[in-house]
C-alpha cells in the first residue's frame, strides 16, 4: 500500500500534467456523446471505469491492497465521501458542457486552485511565501472579475470547484494507494450507476447504448478517460504539496477556456479576457517562485559536490 508523503517529489509533476491535459481536452470527447443525457452518460461512465481499474489492479498485483482498504472502516468512510464528491463533479461538468456553459465550467476549475490553497493552508498547515500570496491575490482578483459577470451560472462554477477541491484533499489524506482507492470509489458508485442505466433502459426513450455501435464504443471509452486521469491525479495529490498542485491545475481550465473560444465559439467578453491575463500572471509568479526556491536549495549541495 502506498503511504502518504509530505514533501513534493519530481515524479508527481508528470502525473499532474498528464491528468490536467486530459481533462482540458475532455470537452472535445463530450461533443461526440452530446446526444446522451448527462445522468445516463455518467452512469455508463462509472460502469465502464470499474473493469479498467480491476484489470490494472490485477496487472499490478494490488488486490491485497484493495482488500486491506475494504477492511478499514475509516478508509471506507473516506472513500465513500470522495466517491460521492467525484460523482457529483462528473455530473455537473458533463451537464455544463452539454448545455454550452463552457466558460462556467472553465471558471469552476479556475476557482478550484484557490480552494486547494485555502484547504492546504488552513487544514494541512502548508505555508506560502510572499510571492505566492501575491499570486493568490492576483488569481482571486481574476476570479472576482468573472464572478461579477457570471452570476446566473455561478452555482456550476462553485459546485465544480468545491467538490473537486474537497475530493483531492480527502484522497491526499486517506491511507490507501492511488489505484486501489479509485477502484473502490468506482465500486461504491456502481450500484447507483447500474440503477441509472436500468432506469433509462426501461424508459420510453430507451438507453443510448443501443442507438449505434459507434456511440456505444464512444460511451465505453469514457471509462478509460475517467480512470486514467483520476489515477494520475491521485498519484500527484499524494506526492506534491497540495497548494502547488492547485496552481498546476490552471492548465486544464485554460485549455477548456480556449476550446470555448475556438471550437464552441462562445463570445469572449472583455472581463473574461482580463481574468485570463490575471490568472496566468498569478500562475507565472507562483511557478517562478517555486523554481527560485528549488534553485537556492540546490546551491549548497552543488557547492559541496565541487
Amino acid at each position: 500500500m502506498d503511504t502518504p508523503e509530505t514533501t513534493p517529489q519530481p515524479s508527481g509533476l508528470g502525473a499532474a500534467l498528464g491528468a490536467y491535459v486530459i481533462w482540458g481536452f475532455l470537452p472535445l470527447y463530450l461533443i461526440l456523446v452530446r446526444s446522451v443525457p448527462a445522468v445516463e452518460f455518467v452512469g455508463w461512465r462509472i460502469i465502464f471505469t470499474l473493469p479498467i481499474c480491476l484489470i490494472i489492479v490485477a496487472f499490478r498485483r494490488q488486490a491485497a491492497d484493495v482488500l486491506r482498504a475494504l477492511r478499514n472502516r475509516r478508509v471506507m468512510l473516506t472513500l465513500t465521501a470522495s466517491a460521492l464528491l467525484v460523482g457529483l463533479n462528473w455530473l455537473v461538468y458533463v451537464w455544463a458542457i452539454q448545455k454550452n456553459y463552457v466558460y462556467a465550467a472553465s471558471l469552476g476549475y479556475y476557482i478550484n486552485p484557490l480552494v486547494n490553497v485555502l484547504l492546504g493552508t488552513i487544514l494541512l498547515k502548508e505555508k506560502l511565501s510572499r510571492a505566492q500570496w501575491v499570486a493568490v491575490a492576483l488569481a482571486a482578483s481574476g476570479v472576482a472579475l468573472l464572478l461579477g459577470g457570471a452570476l446566473t451560472t455561478l452555482w456550476i462554477s462553485l459546485t465544480l470547484a468545491l467538490s473537486f477541491g474537497t475530493y483531492g484533499l480527502l484522497r491526499k489524506q486517506v491511507d490507501v494507494g492511488s489505484l486501489p482507492g479509485l477502484t473502490i470509489e468506482s465500486a461504491i458508485l456502481l450500484l447507483p450507476a447500474a440503477g441509472i442505466a436500468w432506469w433509462f433502459a426501461a424508459s420510453a426513450q430507451g438507453t443510448a447504448i443501443d442507438d449505434s455501435l459507434s456511440l456505444t464504443v464512444l460511451i465505453a471509452a469514457g471509462g478509460a478517460l475517467t480512470a486514467f486521469p483520476l489515477l494520475l491525479f491521485a498519484i500527484a495529490a499524494r506526492r506534491m504539496s497540495y497548494s502547488t498542485l492547485g496552481f498546476i491545475q490552471f492548465l486544464a481550465p485554460t485549455i477548456v477556456f480556449i476550446l470555448g473560444l475556438t471550437v464552441f465559439e462562445e463570445e469572449l467578453k472583455l472581463v473574461q479576457l482580463a481574468c485570463f491575463i490575471l490568472i496566468w500572471t498569478a500562475a507565472a509568479i507562483f511557478i517562478w517562485d517555486l523554481w527560485s526556491r528549488r534553485e537556492r536549495a540546490a546551491r549548497p549541495a552543488n557547492a559541496v559536490s565541487r
